[in-house]
């Protein structure tokens, strides 16, 4: 009965002058509800010439989640916005962030964790951080540096490391280099202007779209690898090797 008295009042409201902004559907099938709704706007748009209504909005909630956009984007739908309540303020696959910090420089002398878990070791020493892009304007890996290191170039072959799997690293010759690396905060003291909420969306959505499509496909997405350059490499071992015991049979 929803649909029909909204189409109703909203020929009324044409009538006086006004326009009906839309509707909202709360519960059964999204996907399908919304075509139909859809389908009805058109006709009643055509029939009673009011052009405008074929396209009134359509708003979609319910408990509406990351799976629900997936299913109906795959579906198909003529949802012009959704209503996302619950999931917005608590995020149901990680409702908390689990985050530790490791110390990695004692005034001015780097230190690492060891661990025989190998994606806990510690990477040692202050550092930059630098995103190498591809011709394509993809990125293609993130690159960690000693911080005295040189800038690396753009158009440079440039050897990007595994942290810790010798036999994993690649030559990379990138087009365009990012600087990650900022200071914000210092010595209690704003360094930096903080970007507004519309920068930070803009900034998100920009580095969403400088990933591959298979880095950011939800069924097993291809892991952004994130490198060290030789001599970061280099030093990171020695100092492991330096720190780790050294057992004693007998």
């Amino acid at each position: 009965s929803g649909l029909p008295n909204f189409c109703a009042v909203a020929l009324t409201l044409h009538d006086f002058g006004y326009r009906a902004v839309g509707i909202r559907l709360d519960s059964g099938d999204l996907a399908y509800l919304s075509r139909e709704v859809r389908r009805v706007f058109k006709l009643v748009a055509e029939k009673f010439n009011v052009p405008w209504l074929e396209n009134a909005s359509i708003v979609a909630s319910n408990d509406i989640n990351e799976d629900t956009l997936l299913s109906l984007n795959q579906q198909g739908h003529s949802i012009d916005s959704f209503g996302i309540g619950t999931h917005l303020v608590t995020c149901q696959k990680q409702p908390a962030l689990g985050c530790v910090f490791k110390l990695i420089e004692i005034s001015g002398s780097p230190r690492m964790k060891l661990s025989e878990d190998v994606e806990k070791v510690s990477i040692p020493g202050e550092k930059n951080l630098y995103r190498l892009y591809g011709h394509d304007g993809k990125a293609l890996v993130d690159l960690m540096t000693q911080r005295k290191e040189e800038v690396p170039k753009v158009d440079s072959r440039i050897l990007c490391r595994h942290p810790v799997l010798e036999n994993k690293r690649a030559w990379v010759s990138p087009s365009k280099i990012e600087n990650l690396y900022k200071v914000y905060w210092k010595d209690g003291k704003l360094q930096e202007s903080v970007p507004s909420i519309s920068e930070s969306r803009e900034h998100v959505q920009q580095s969403l779209n400088s990933l591959r499509g298979d880095h950011l496909r939800t069924l097993n997405p291809t892991p952004y690898k994130v490198s060290v350059t030789d001599n970061l490499y280099v030093f990171m071992h020695n100092l492991w090797l330096d720190s780790a015991p050294i057992g004693e049979l007998s």
